[in-house]
């Protein structure tokens, strides 16, 4: 059973799960499988002189990992933290995961949308292929309390990071694994099947009229970037911008230009 209660911590808790910096038109910065809020630090530090960033942690990132849940209780989750944030409307930015989130909640909450930053991210599910490979991967840790095995985090590295990071960055992937190293198995489980089974929205994005902005590191090669860009036909308002020597985690590797193409983006349409 789902915890519907854990939708209402976004009201109550909002101080405690999200860093909020400066004022002005919102934005909201949701993190994919296994991140938290912190993935966006540079983001909000350069973004807080003219707009009110805001990152949040997600269910997984919380006491409340478990029972299972979905994309669509993530996104409710979104529309409750707005709530508790007071804000009636926000941009949305999501990597990955949070992207996935971000798209359902300009479906479910169109009023509440003012724009889109899909960082990352796509529309479409995974191929069969690859969503029984995560799903034989988490498996044995559905019920389990303890941290996960280290060696499952060390081995996620090449999913979430870059060629360019894994050869000139260690002391991020590392400072990464040892944080992955911590989390219960269960939340991790429970995250990851949150999005594995989600369906195709690929057909529904012409419903959303609002800017959108797709970023995508080049050397993502969990997402590589030609999954993102048929959204780019499909959606009536949108940009795709790629950000050299950056996978999966482009907000942390190579920050400097993600940072630009939101800024740009923002500045020209809000």
């Amino acid at each position: 059973m789902v915890d519907k209660t854990a939708t209402e911590m976004y009201r109550s808790r909002t101080d405690a799960l999200t860093t909020d910096f400066g004022e002005g038109q919102p934005i909201v910065f949701a993190h994919g499988t296994l991140m938290d809020r912190t993935m966006f630090a540079p983001q909000l530090e350069a973004l807080q002189d003219e707009y009110r960033a805001i990152a949040y942690d997600l269910r997984a990132r919380t006491d409340r990992y478990a029972p299972g849940y979905d994309l669509w209780d993530l996104t409710d989750d979104c529309a409750a933290l707005l709530d508790g944030l007071g804000e009636d409307s926000a941009i949305i930015a999501g990597m990955s995961m949070g992207g996935f989130t971000a798209l359902r909640f300009a479906l479910a909450y169109p009023d509440r949308v003012d724009g889109l930053v899909l960082i990352d991210s796509i529309a479409s599910p995974h191929p069969d292929d690859e969503r029984a490979e995560y799903s034989a991967l988490v498996e044995p840790y559905e019920d389990a309390l303890e941290p996960l095995p280290r060696e499952i985090a060390a081995g996620s590295t090449a999913e979430l990071f870059g060629e360019t990071t894994l050869e000139e960055n260690r002391e991020l992937v590392e400072a990464w694994v040892d944080r992955w190293a911590t989390y219960p198995g269960k939340a991790v489980y429970h995250e990851l099947n949150s999005w594995l089974g989600r369906e195709d929205v690929t057909d529904r994005l012409s419903e959303i009229d609002v800017p959108v902005l797709i970023v995508h590191g080049e050397e993502d090669s969990t997402l590589p970037p030609s999954r993102a860009e048929p959204m780019l036909e499909e959606l009536p308002d949108a940009e795709m911008e790629l950000i050299p020597e950056a996978g999966h985690t482009s907000t942390l590797e190579n920050p400097g230009p993600v940072t630009d193409a939101i800024r740009a983006f923002l500045d020209a349409r809000f």
